[in-house]
């Protein structure tokens, strides 16, 4: 199983190489996707997510989108992946895990973690700030 740390990654990176290590029959946990970061416009973006949660009147519009940072990470990788119902894409959708923080039930050696987090932007936000 491959550990990746989401800290200070950015998310449409991030999610396209957890897609094709799935993709290529590996099992990955992502932790800490509260803290991966999202580039651009912060207002552009905090719009766009809340234009697919806003409810007209009595009427659902748009599609359900959770709050929570893991899931919308998870949402990020799904996008990644080649129909995520079926076949291939669907296999790689099952071996695909993220968390917020670093959860117990994980073993977490020294040394086998994945920094993803290199990236040095000046706009940007965080995924925790997004669900808010």
């Amino acid at each position: 199983m491959k550990i990746i740390d989401g800290e200070n990654a950015v998310m449409g990176r991030l999610a396209s190489y957890v897609a094709k290590q799935a993709l290529q029959g590996e099992e990955v946990a992502v932790i800490n996707c509260d803290k991966v970061i999202i580039t651009g416009n912060k207002r552009f973006h905090k719009d766009k997510f809340d234009a697919g949660r806003r409810k007209v009147g009595t009427i659902q519009r748009g599609p359900k989108i959770s709050k929570s940072s893991d899931k919308i990470v998870k949402r990020s990788i799904r996008g990644m992946l080649p129909n995520y119902r079926e076949g291939r894409g669907r296999q790689a959708w099952k071996r695909i895990k993220c968390y917020v923080g670093i959860p117990k039930e994980l073993k977490i050696e020294e040394g086998k973690v994945i920094k993803a987090g290199k990236e040095k932007t000046t706009k940007f936000m965080r995924v925790e700030e997004l669900g808010k």
